[in-house]
């Protein structure tokens, strides 16, 4: 060679909105495969780059599948019928509001008392501050089998670091 050197591979940051949109493309595939089809219009995308607010309501006639990502990572995926507000809405930044909450999660994880800014009893504060949320709303029309499906696949193909 001529003395140059291979440039070395660009450390590429994980882009979220990036993760959700081809997902969601390779979900359409796999409802139809499921008997469930979907079309790309169904699934309205809400992004919410740090910081963000957590969402007023549920809008009427939705269930939806909503992402927190942050500490550069999927941190949980979950779900919301059409009767769920509260888990839509609030739930996940508060630790005391209801099991499996990702305000929980974080509280009880060690890893967390090493990431700046977070504190264990505010644990709200930090996800609103410094994570990103995608909303994934859905049809009503699609039922709960699609929206099931919909979070399944999120989960696999997301890895959240908690589930459940």
């Amino acid at each position: 060679m001529s003395g140059d050197s291979t440039p070395a591979v660009p450390i590429v940051q994980n882009d979220w909105r990036d993760d959700i949109e081809r997902a969601l493309a390779d979900f359409l595939t796999v409802a139809e495969l499921a008997g469930h089809p979907v079309s790309a219009s169904d699934l309205e995308r809400e992004y919410f780059p740090a910081p963000h607010r957590a969402p007023s309501r549920l809008p009427t006639g939705r269930m939806a599948v909503y992402c927190f990502w942050g500490s550069g990572s999927w941190l949980k995926v979950g779900k919301a019928g059409p009767n769920s507000q509260a888990r839509y809405t609030s739930q996940h930044y508060n630790p005391a509001s209801a099991p499996s909450t990702l305000s929980g999660s974080l509280m009880r994880d060690e890893r967390m008392k090493a990431v700046q800014g977070f504190v264990v009893a505010a644990p709200g504060d930090w996800i609103k501050s410094s994570c990103c949320r995608v909303n994934i709303l859905v049809p009503v029309r699609l039922g709960p089998a699609t929206l099931s499906l919909l979070e399944a696949f999120l989960h696999v193909r997301l890895m959240p670091r908690y589930e459940g």
